[in-house]
């Protein structure tokens, strides 16, 4: 995996993927594009949900749509690493099993998701919720 990131002006930057997909970032002045924290937190909800959409149609399950609610938690102090992160995935679809829910989000916690292993691994706490939509 490989990436740049190109300073902009002012505290803006440009963060170029090895994919070749590109994101604005931003320190939180102007706010011009989603601040470097911000892009950790986003990460770990779009490795999560990855994981959970990816069990949950495996199992058959009729998943419409899927989000996950995410709540990072830092020191107000430098540096101010998350503490701990909230993960509330809400699972909309017909018929959907709770218990295939519970084991998609446990599978990726415990076993997939490397982005929430790694920084469970660092010492931050994350917690894992769920709620299925019935539509």
């Amino acid at each position: 995996m490989q990436g740049r990131v190109t300073w902009v002006n002012g505290l803006t930057f440009l963060g170029e993927a090895g994919s070749g997909n590109a994101v604005v970032m931003e320190g939180g002045q102007k706010n011009n594009g989603v601040r470097p924290m911000e892009m950790i937190l986003l990460g770990v909800g779009g490795c999560a949900s990855y994981d959970v959409v990816s069990i949950l149609e495996k199992a058959r399950q009729d998943v419409i749509g899927c989000h996950v609610e995410l709540k990072g938690h830092r020191p107000d102090a430098v540096p101010a690493p998350f503490e701990k992160i909230e993960m509330e995935f809400v699972v909309r679809g017909r018929n959907i099993k709770e218990a295939q829910v519970a084991r998609a989000v446990e599978l990726s916690a415990e076993k997939y998701c490397s982005a929430s292993i790694m920084l469970g691994s660092a010492g931050v706490e994350i917690v894992h919720s769920y709620r299925i939509e019935e539509i």
